[in-house]
């Protein structure tokens, strides 16, 4: 594993004084979507959270380029080059779409700003000329760009997106996918946690599975498009 490998090492999160995941491992690399896969309930959305720096985490670690990011606070995590996601494709809805993305690009310094909010217009084309537009009148699959594209504007190492398509027609999602290939070809490392099993098994290189709060299952993602019994089981058996 090279130092831009994210690592996430016996995580483990409690949350109302309930342990909610239970010494999880995961591993992303730079240019590769890593699908994190798993039943309402799993832990998955804690877990984007304590890597957000929202959430605390009790025990282990998460690291990237060598740097310890759990107990950071969210600022100091997206500085560090991890930005997420979170699900519901957030904005600032009375705020317009343009001053969303200067808003996310002050952590960097100013000469570089436009440019930054300028590769967001040119992964989603869709967003520039609706600059001046109140982001909270946007569609929800435009406002899910938006989202996405805030994350970016910090020129991140890694992307976390949680639930990418949740409430937005397939159609729409299909929209996203390209960008999401182009975001990876890019060079950045994708954490995609995705309802949609199967497009989350198209998309990405490797996969993981959780249920009630652990790792259940990771392989190839291929290996569990082939086989999506495998994820069945596991889910049971948890």
């Amino acid at each position: 594993m090279t130092d831009t490998t994210l690592v996430i090492s016996g995580l483990t999160i409690e949350r109302g004084g309930r342990e909610v995941v239970h010494g999880v491992d995961v591993v992303a690399r730079p240019g590769e979507i890593t699908a994190l896969l798993g039943p309402n309930g799993a832990g998955k959305s804690s877990l984007v959270l304590a890597l957000a720096g929202t959430l605390p985490v009790k025990g282990g670690t998460v690291t990237l380029d060598g740097l310890e990011l759990s107990g950071r606070k969210p600022t100091a995590v997206r500085a560090a080059g991890l930005a997420t996601v979170p699900e519901g494709h957030r904005v600032l809805k009375d705020m317009t779409v343009l001053d969303n993305l200067r808003v996310s690009s002050f952590l960097l310094p100013a000469r570089e700003r436009d440019a930054a909010i300028a590769r967001v217009h040119g992964l989603f084309e869709e967003l520039a000329p609706l600059g001046e537009r109140l982001a909270g009148s946007l569609s929800g699959g435009q406002q899910q760009m938006l989202a996405i594209g805030q994350a970016l504007v910090v020129q991140p190492k890694y992307l976390v997106i949680d639930e990418m398509s949740l409430g937005l027609a397939p159609i729409i999602v299909r929209r996203l996918v390209p960008a999401l290939r182009r975001i990876a070809e890019a060079g950045v490392g994708v954490i995609l946690i995705e309802q949609f099993t199967q497009l989350a098994l198209d998309l990405a290189t490797d996969a993981y599975a959780m249920a009630q709060g652990r790792i259940v299952v990771h392989a190839p993602a291929a290996e569990l498009r082939d086989a999506p019994e495998r994820l069945e089981q596991a889910y049971r058996l948890a």
